[in-house]
């Protein structure tokens, strides 16, 4: 804990020299006596001076980007949380640079040596210089031996003691949430130690390329049959926690307009296609790449759309697929109360709700919209606005959802950079309504009915221990020791029961010093 301790005072100088603090000021002020201590901390240093020409998020951006991996990263985070930085900041943030000088490749040739040893490492005929670095990790262009045949593939190597640097610095970081939440009442509401929780959580995850790669190995049995879109194969033998090796993409960035062309591409049937192979596998596979921006698509000479990095990945479960095919059509459709009854259905909406001011709020969402050149409408903005509505009628948004509104506006957005006349809805409404005639129809029906009785007749064994459990939850209910509006999460308990341990240790030891230095003095 000690150690974590001098690892802040660290921190707060780095942030307070990169120009962080004095941008964070000009979004919201920060108390006088967390100026006081940046201040001191800083003493003896030259600050970096931000241009006063840019908005504060550019300049926060800049900060962040010279502060290396762990900040990036949390920016990258802090954009997908308007609530806590606010909507600018946070739209600022999304264009955070991650990239950072490469390490060498010596060192690299290492690390793929140790992660999958001598005899599979002598397999690699050949290793680029890096073609790309990130905070995390960097990618070389390889040639292996594999089934007797040579392959060309990219290498993803995590950088040396990357793991161990972050979690030092977010363990740092939480120690000052913590201080912050306990010294300031207005910070409790913003939950700060739980947002770096959060962060190490999901970057934990991100740090064990296993994880990517299963993640890339879904994307590519979901979509190998679908024309148009081909995800990289994965090369299991030469994967592992720290590098990740999949097909070396041979293709054309999808920003490079120009070159897609010359390849005789039509950029038209390309924006098209992008949109419809992002809906198949959101509300046909409940499973989409998460971060679908310029930089991670390319297109191949036969105008495949192909993906790669797969670290970010959404999720959606059936229900909520329904409720996004349902909801996307009823709006194509302009059919409000068709949309309001979804969302009753669903139960996604306070049953003591009216279902007609509901609808009316949905319309005033709705019109608006269609007020414009329907070519011009975001169905990804048009999400993010129907969430502004649920939230006044006490209607929770669920994250998964949020990760794919965000995603689809970026999708458009690229859709639209390659063919500006793009109509997201005519372009949408065939997936839409192929999905949502195929969960309606009498085979659907009958295999929902199936399942469900096979799962019942399954179950009836255990039903006499079922409802003993039952009776005793409910019976701890009735004594107040049993509260489910409480998430139960352990892991973060925990963390705060070793940061109060160490604040106490912290007073208990300074009113010590002072003890002895009375006595002494």
């Amino acid at each position: 804990m000690i150690k974590r301790f001098f690892r802040l005072l660290q921190i707060a100088r780095k942030l307070s020299t990169s120009g962080a603090v004095e941008t964070v000021n000009q979004i919201h002020s920060l108390p006088i006596l967390i100026n006081i201590f940046f201040n001191i901390i800083s003493v003896g240093s030259a600050k970096r001076i931000a241009i006063n020409e840019k908005k504060p998020g550019e300049k926060l951006c800049e900060a962040l980007e010279g502060m290396g991996t762990t900040f990036i990263k949390l920016g990258q985070f802090l954009a997908t949380r308007p609530d806590i930085i606010g909507e600018e900041t946070a739209k600022s943030l999304e264009k955070l640079q991650d990239k950072l000088p490469a390490f060498d490749t010596y060192q690299a040739k290492k690390i793929i040596k140790k992660e999958i040893g001598e005899d599979q490492y002598n397999n690699i005929l050949e290793l680029s210089e890096p073609i790309a670095a990130a905070s995390i990790a960097q990618v070389h262009i390889a040639k292996i031996k594999d089934e007797n045949e040579n392959k060309e593939v990219a290498i993803k190597i995590l950088r040396p003691d990357i793991e161990k640097l972050f979690n030092e610095e977010l363990d740092a970081l939480m120690l000052f949430a913590y201080i912050v939440e306990n010294t300031f009442t207005k910070a409790k509401r913003l939950k700060l130690v739980e947002v770096v929780y959060l962060l190490r959580e999901i970057t934990n995850v991100e740090m064990d390329l296993r994880f990517e790669a299963a993640a890339a190995n879904e994307l590519y049995e979901n979509t190998k049959n679908d024309k148009g879109f081909n995800v990289p194969k994965i090369y299991w033998n030469y994967t592992t926690k720290k590098i990740l090796t999949l097909d070396k993409v041979d293709g054309v960035s999808i920003r490079e307009h120009e070159k897609l062309r010359s390849l005789g591409i039509d950029l038209k049937i390309l924006a098209e296609s992008l949109i419809q192979h992002f809906l198949k596998q959101a509300v046909r596979d409940g499973f989409f790449h998460g971060d679908m921006h310029q930089g991670n698509l390319f297109v191949d000479q036969k105008g495949n759309i192909v993906p790669v990095d797969f670290g970010i990945m959404g999720r959606l479960d059936k229900n909520n697929r329904k409720f996004l095919a349902e909801i996307l059509y009823g709006f194509i459709q302009r059919d409000y109360t068709k949309v309001a009854e979804v969302h009753f259905q669903a139960g996604l909406v306070p049953q003591d709700a009216s279902k007609e001011e509901f609808a009316q709020a949905l319309r005033s969402v709705g019109e608006p919209i269609f007020g414009h050149s329907i070519k011009d409408i975001s169905g990804g903005n048009l999400l993010a606005q129907l969430f502004e509505i649920t939230e006044k009628f006490n209607m929770p948004t669920q994250t998964p959802l949020l990760i794919l509104q965000k995603t689809m506006v970026v999708v458009e957005g690229v859709a639209r950079k390659i063919y500006p006349e793009t109509n997201i809805w005519e372009v949408s409404r065939p997936v839409l309504e192929d999905w949502l005639k195929d969960i309606k129809s009498p085979k659907s029906t009958l295999d929902t009915a199936i399942n469900t009785s096979a799962e019942i007749i399954k179950r009836i064994p255990d039903f006499p221990n079922i409802m003993d459990k039952a009776n005793y939850a409910l019976q701890l209910m009735v004594e107040g020791k049993l509260n489910l509006g409480l998430k139960n999460n352990k892991n973060l308990e925990i963390e705060q029961m070793k940061l109060k341990n160490f604040r106490n240790n912290l007073i208990i030891s300074f009113f010590g010093i002072v003890i002895v230095l009375l006595l002494v003095f």
